[in-house]
Protein backbone atom coordinates (compact mmCIF):
# COMPACT_ATOMS: atom_id res chain seq x y z
CA UNK A 1 0.00 0.00 0.00
CA UNK A 2 1.21 3.63 -0.90
CA UNK A 3 0.01 6.48 1.33
CA UNK A 4 -0.08 10.14 -0.57
CA UNK A 5 -1.06 13.30 0.78
CA UNK A 6 -2.55 15.70 -1.29
CA UNK A 7 -0.74 19.38 -1.36
CA UNK A 8 -1.60 22.83 -2.59
CA UNK A 9 -0.02 22.04 -6.43
CA UNK A 10 -2.73 19.44 -7.01
CA UNK A 11 -5.71 21.25 -5.41
CA UNK A 12 -9.20 21.07 -7.33
CA UNK A 13 -7.38 18.46 -9.72
CA UNK A 14 -9.34 14.97 -10.73
CA UNK A 15 -8.19 11.48 -9.21
CA UNK A 16 -7.33 9.86 -12.00
CA UNK A 17 -5.38 12.80 -13.13
CA UNK A 18 -3.48 12.56 -9.91
CA UNK A 19 -3.28 8.60 -9.97
CA UNK A 20 -1.90 9.66 -14.06
CA UNK A 21 0.61 11.29 -12.36
CA UNK A 22 1.79 9.15 -9.84
CA UNK A 23 1.89 5.96 -11.85
CA UNK A 24 3.50 7.76 -15.15
CA UNK A 25 3.73 5.43 -17.92
CA UNK A 26 0.91 3.31 -16.52
CA UNK A 27 -2.36 2.53 -19.31
CA UNK A 28 -5.00 5.04 -18.31
CA UNK A 29 -7.21 1.64 -18.29
CA UNK A 30 -5.13 0.02 -15.75
CA UNK A 31 -5.63 3.28 -13.37
CA UNK A 32 -9.42 2.90 -14.07
CA UNK A 33 -9.52 -0.55 -13.28
CA UNK A 34 -8.11 0.19 -9.89
CA UNK A 35 -10.63 2.62 -9.19
CA UNK A 36 -13.58 0.25 -10.13
CA UNK A 37 -11.62 -3.02 -7.78
CA UNK A 38 -12.03 -0.51 -5.13
CA UNK A 39 -8.21 0.01 -4.77
CA UNK A 40 -8.51 3.53 -4.20
CA UNK A 41 -9.42 4.87 -0.63
CA UNK A 42 -9.38 8.58 -0.09
CA UNK A 43 -9.83 10.33 3.75
CA UNK A 44 -10.26 6.13 4.65
CA UNK A 45 -13.09 6.04 2.17
CA UNK A 46 -12.96 3.63 -1.22
CA UNK A 47 -13.45 5.82 -4.33
CA UNK A 48 -14.83 4.75 -7.70
CA UNK A 49 -15.30 7.85 -8.89
CA UNK A 50 -12.11 8.99 -11.15
CA UNK A 51 -13.77 12.78 -11.92
CA UNK A 52 -13.78 13.52 -8.03
CA UNK A 53 -12.18 16.66 -6.91
CA UNK A 54 -9.05 16.34 -4.33
CA UNK A 55 -8.44 19.36 -1.79
CA UNK A 56 -5.54 19.92 0.20
CA UNK A 57 -5.02 17.48 3.05
CA UNK A 58 -6.67 14.81 1.04
CA UNK A 59 -4.65 11.68 2.18
CA UNK A 60 -4.46 9.01 -0.07
CA UNK A 61 -4.28 5.21 -0.02
CA UNK A 62 -3.30 3.26 -2.83
CA UNK A 63 -3.96 -0.47 -2.93
CA UNK A 64 -1.93 -0.94 -6.13
CA UNK A 65 1.20 -3.06 -6.37
CA UNK A 66 4.78 -1.57 -6.01
CA UNK A 67 5.67 -1.95 -9.07
CA UNK A 68 3.98 0.41 -10.80
CA UNK A 69 5.45 3.24 -9.05
CA UNK A 70 8.40 4.43 -10.49
CA UNK A 71 11.39 4.56 -8.02
CA UNK A 72 12.57 8.14 -7.44
CA UNK A 73 16.25 9.65 -8.73
CA UNK A 74 17.85 12.54 -7.26
CA UNK A 75 17.33 15.15 -9.91
CA UNK A 76 20.49 16.04 -11.54
CA UNK A 77 19.74 19.98 -10.15
CA UNK A 78 19.80 18.70 -6.87
CA UNK A 79 23.62 18.56 -6.85
CA UNK A 80 23.98 22.47 -8.37
CA UNK A 81 24.67 25.17 -6.12
CA UNK A 82 22.11 27.74 -6.23
CA UNK A 83 23.94 30.17 -8.51
CA UNK A 84 20.89 32.83 -8.80
CA UNK A 85 20.19 36.15 -8.37
CA UNK A 86 16.43 36.63 -7.18
CA UNK A 87 15.77 40.21 -8.18
CA UNK A 88 12.03 39.44 -6.89
CA UNK A 89 10.55 37.11 -4.72
CA UNK A 90 7.30 36.93 -2.87
CA UNK A 91 5.38 33.56 -2.01
CA UNK A 92 4.00 32.55 -5.36
CA UNK A 93 6.92 33.45 -8.39
CA UNK A 94 10.47 34.58 -8.13
CA UNK A 95 12.26 37.04 -10.91
CA UNK A 96 15.73 35.98 -11.98
CA UNK A 97 18.45 37.76 -13.38
CA UNK A 98 20.10 35.52 -15.70
CA UNK A 99 23.85 36.05 -16.94
CA UNK A 100 24.35 35.64 -20.33
CA UNK A 101 25.57 31.80 -21.69
CA UNK A 102 23.61 30.42 -18.98
CA UNK A 103 20.63 28.08 -21.34
CA UNK A 104 17.05 28.31 -19.02
CA UNK A 105 16.47 24.64 -19.31
CA UNK A 106 18.21 21.48 -19.31
CA UNK A 107 17.50 18.14 -18.46
CA UNK A 108 21.17 17.51 -17.59
CA UNK A 109 23.82 19.98 -17.61
CA UNK A 110 23.41 23.50 -15.30
CA UNK A 111 20.61 25.72 -16.71
CA UNK A 112 18.18 28.59 -14.74
CA UNK A 113 15.38 26.56 -14.07
CA UNK A 114 17.68 24.30 -12.60
CA UNK A 115 19.21 26.83 -10.24
CA UNK A 116 16.23 27.95 -9.20
CA UNK A 117 14.59 24.89 -8.27
CA UNK A 118 18.17 24.32 -6.10
CA UNK A 119 17.62 27.56 -4.28
CA UNK A 120 13.85 26.71 -3.81
CA UNK A 121 14.96 23.40 -1.97
CA UNK A 122 18.13 24.63 -0.21
CA UNK A 123 15.91 27.15 1.38
CA UNK A 124 13.26 24.39 2.55
CA UNK A 125 10.24 25.84 0.50
CA UNK A 126 10.12 22.90 -2.08
CA UNK A 127 10.74 19.39 -1.31
CA UNK A 128 10.32 17.43 -4.89
CA UNK A 129 9.28 14.04 -1.99
CA UNK A 130 6.55 15.87 -1.48
CA UNK A 131 4.99 16.55 -4.74
CA UNK A 132 3.60 14.56 -7.39
CA UNK A 133 4.27 15.80 -10.47
CA UNK A 134 4.69 19.41 -10.25
CA UNK A 135 8.52 21.15 -10.28
CA UNK A 136 8.97 25.07 -9.86
CA UNK A 137 9.18 25.85 -13.22
CA UNK A 138 10.14 29.20 -15.70
CA UNK A 139 7.49 30.80 -16.97
CA UNK A 140 9.01 31.64 -20.63
CA UNK A 141 12.59 31.53 -21.61
CA UNK A 142 15.16 34.07 -23.07
CA UNK A 143 18.60 33.08 -25.70
CA UNK A 144 21.32 31.66 -23.78
CA UNK A 145 23.52 34.69 -25.03
CA UNK A 146 20.72 36.73 -23.91
CA UNK A 147 20.99 38.42 -20.34
CA UNK A 148 18.32 39.21 -17.96
CA UNK A 149 14.93 38.78 -16.18
CA UNK A 150 13.05 35.53 -16.40
CA UNK A 151 9.74 34.66 -14.37
CA UNK A 152 9.91 32.17 -11.99
CA UNK A 153 6.58 30.39 -10.76
CA UNK A 154 6.90 28.63 -7.57
CA UNK A 155 3.16 26.62 -7.74
CA UNK A 156 1.06 25.69 -9.83
CA UNK A 157 -1.86 27.89 -9.92
CA UNK A 158 0.64 30.49 -10.18
CA UNK A 159 2.25 28.73 -13.38
CA UNK A 160 -1.03 28.60 -14.82
CA UNK A 161 -1.93 31.92 -14.44
CA UNK A 162 1.25 33.48 -15.47
CA UNK A 163 1.05 31.54 -18.68
CA UNK A 164 -2.27 32.62 -19.64
CA UNK A 165 -0.84 36.68 -18.96
CA UNK A 166 1.66 35.57 -21.55
CA UNK A 167 -0.07 34.34 -23.78
CA UNK A 168 -2.74 37.52 -23.63
CA UNK A 169 -0.02 40.07 -23.63
CA UNK A 170 -0.80 41.16 -19.89
CA UNK A 171 2.82 41.10 -19.11
CA UNK A 172 5.20 43.45 -20.74
CA UNK A 173 8.60 42.66 -21.19
CA UNK A 174 11.27 45.57 -22.30
CA UNK A 175 14.92 45.05 -23.35
CA UNK A 176 17.99 47.07 -23.52
CA UNK A 177 20.21 46.06 -26.87
CA UNK A 178 23.35 48.46 -28.83
CA UNK A 179 23.04 48.90 -31.83
CA UNK A 180 25.62 49.37 -34.45
CA UNK A 181 24.71 52.51 -35.38
CA UNK A 182 21.69 54.70 -34.34
CA UNK A 183 17.97 53.40 -36.15
CA UNK A 184 16.18 55.86 -37.74
CA UNK A 185 13.55 57.78 -36.93
CA UNK A 186 14.59 57.98 -32.74
CA UNK A 187 11.27 56.55 -31.85
CA UNK A 188 9.12 53.45 -33.93
CA UNK A 189 7.54 50.07 -34.86
CA UNK A 190 9.78 47.37 -36.33
CA UNK A 191 7.39 44.84 -38.16
CA UNK A 192 7.03 42.68 -41.02
CA UNK A 193 7.21 38.56 -41.41
CA UNK A 194 10.11 35.96 -40.40
CA UNK A 195 10.59 32.77 -41.00
CA UNK A 196 13.13 30.12 -39.66
CA UNK A 197 16.38 29.13 -41.67
CA UNK A 198 16.94 26.02 -40.43
CA UNK A 199 20.56 25.39 -42.39
CA UNK A 200 21.41 28.77 -40.52
CA UNK A 201 19.74 28.72 -37.21
CA UNK A 202 18.31 31.77 -37.60
CA UNK A 203 15.19 33.97 -38.47
CA UNK A 204 15.40 35.75 -42.19
CA UNK A 205 12.76 38.21 -43.47
CA UNK A 206 9.82 36.20 -45.42
CA UNK A 207 6.88 37.29 -47.16
CA UNK A 208 3.26 37.38 -45.87
CA UNK A 209 1.91 34.64 -47.93
CA UNK A 210 4.66 32.48 -46.57
CA UNK A 211 3.02 29.32 -44.77
CA UNK A 212 6.22 29.65 -42.57
CA UNK A 213 6.05 32.68 -42.19
CA UNK A 214 5.34 34.35 -38.18
CA UNK A 215 4.74 38.39 -38.38
CA UNK A 216 6.39 40.06 -35.38
CA UNK A 217 6.19 43.53 -33.99
CA UNK A 218 9.18 46.02 -31.92
CA UNK A 219 8.47 49.23 -30.33
CA UNK A 220 11.51 51.06 -30.10
CA UNK A 221 13.50 53.92 -28.60
CA UNK A 222 16.82 55.29 -28.76
CA UNK A 223 18.32 55.99 -25.46
CA UNK A 224 21.86 56.97 -26.52
CA UNK A 225 22.83 58.66 -29.83
CA UNK A 226 26.07 57.05 -30.38
CA UNK A 227 27.96 54.24 -31.84
CA UNK A 228 26.90 51.61 -30.76
CA UNK A 229 23.50 53.13 -29.30
CA UNK A 230 21.71 52.27 -26.46
CA UNK A 231 18.24 51.63 -27.54
CA UNK A 232 14.88 50.08 -25.36
CA UNK A 233 13.17 47.53 -27.26
CA UNK A 234 9.73 46.09 -26.20
CA UNK A 235 8.23 43.12 -27.39
CA UNK A 236 4.46 43.53 -28.99
CA UNK A 237 4.97 39.91 -30.15
CA UNK A 238 6.64 36.96 -28.80
CA UNK A 239 8.72 35.50 -32.15
CA UNK A 240 12.29 33.64 -31.88
CA UNK A 241 15.30 36.40 -31.93
CA UNK A 242 12.47 39.22 -33.21
CA UNK A 243 14.75 42.05 -31.72
CA UNK A 244 18.06 40.58 -33.33
CA UNK A 245 16.55 39.87 -36.65
CA UNK A 246 13.96 42.75 -36.43
CA UNK A 247 17.01 45.56 -36.20
CA UNK A 248 19.23 43.83 -38.71
CA UNK A 249 16.13 44.17 -41.35
CA UNK A 250 15.90 47.36 -40.76
CA UNK A 251 19.49 48.19 -41.34
CA UNK A 252 20.80 48.39 -37.72
CA UNK A 253 22.02 44.76 -36.66
CA UNK A 254 23.12 44.61 -32.60
CA UNK A 255 26.91 45.32 -32.33
CA UNK A 256 28.62 42.40 -32.15
CA UNK A 257 25.69 40.01 -33.38
CA UNK A 258 27.92 38.76 -36.50
CA UNK A 259 24.84 36.14 -36.67
CA UNK A 260 22.56 38.89 -38.04
CA UNK A 261 25.45 40.87 -39.73
CA UNK A 262 26.87 42.89 -37.49
CA UNK A 263 30.95 43.68 -37.90
CA UNK A 264 33.47 41.82 -35.99
CA UNK A 265 34.89 44.33 -33.91
CA UNK A 266 37.40 41.47 -32.22
CA UNK A 267 35.87 43.14 -28.56
CA UNK A 268 32.70 40.62 -28.22
CA UNK A 269 31.21 37.47 -29.34
CA UNK A 270 27.85 37.79 -28.80
CA UNK A 271 24.75 40.78 -29.16
CA UNK A 272 24.66 42.71 -26.15
CA UNK A 273 21.06 42.44 -25.25
CA UNK A 274 19.58 42.07 -22.33
CA UNK A 275 15.80 41.60 -20.66
CA UNK A 276 15.56 44.52 -18.26
CA UNK A 277 12.12 45.07 -17.17
CA UNK A 278 9.45 43.79 -16.80
CA UNK A 279 5.56 44.94 -16.05
CA UNK A 280 2.28 43.16 -14.35
CA UNK A 281 0.19 45.41 -17.21
CA UNK A 282 -2.99 42.80 -15.84
CA UNK A 283 -6.58 43.91 -17.23
CA UNK A 284 -8.44 40.25 -16.46
CA UNK A 285 -8.73 38.07 -13.60
CA UNK A 286 -5.50 37.44 -12.00
CA UNK A 287 -6.80 35.17 -8.84
CA UNK A 288 -3.61 34.99 -6.23
CA UNK A 289 -1.33 37.13 -8.28
CA UNK A 290 -4.06 40.49 -8.25
CA UNK A 291 -1.33 41.76 -5.77
CA UNK A 292 1.24 42.17 -9.23
CA UNK A 293 -1.40 44.10 -11.09
CA UNK A 294 0.73 47.27 -12.44
CA UNK A 295 3.72 46.06 -10.87
CA UNK A 296 6.79 46.93 -12.27
CA UNK A 297 10.47 45.10 -11.90
CA UNK A 298 13.67 46.63 -13.33
CA UNK A 299 17.16 46.77 -13.33
CA UNK A 300 19.17 50.03 -13.71
CA UNK A 301 21.03 49.92 -16.74
CA UNK A 302 24.16 49.20 -14.97
CA UNK A 303 22.82 46.06 -13.48
CA UNK A 304 21.97 45.40 -17.17
CA UNK A 305 25.20 45.35 -18.25
CA UNK A 306 25.03 48.86 -20.07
Amino acid sequence: MKKFVVGRNDVGQRLDRFLEKLMPGVPRGEIYRSLRKKKVKINQKRITAPDLRLKEGDVAELYISDSLFPELEQPFWMGLRPEVTAVYEDAHILILNKPSGLICQAEAEPSLEGYMRAYLWKKGEFDPAKEHGFLPSLCHRIDRNTAGLVIGAKDAESLRILNEKIRRREIKKFYLCETETPPRPAEGVLSGWLCRDEKRRKMVPAREDDPDAVRYETRYRVLRMSRPALVEAELMTGRTHQIRAGFAAAGYPLAGDVKYGAKKDGTRRYQHLAAYKIVFAFTSDSGILEYLTEKEIALSTEEAGF
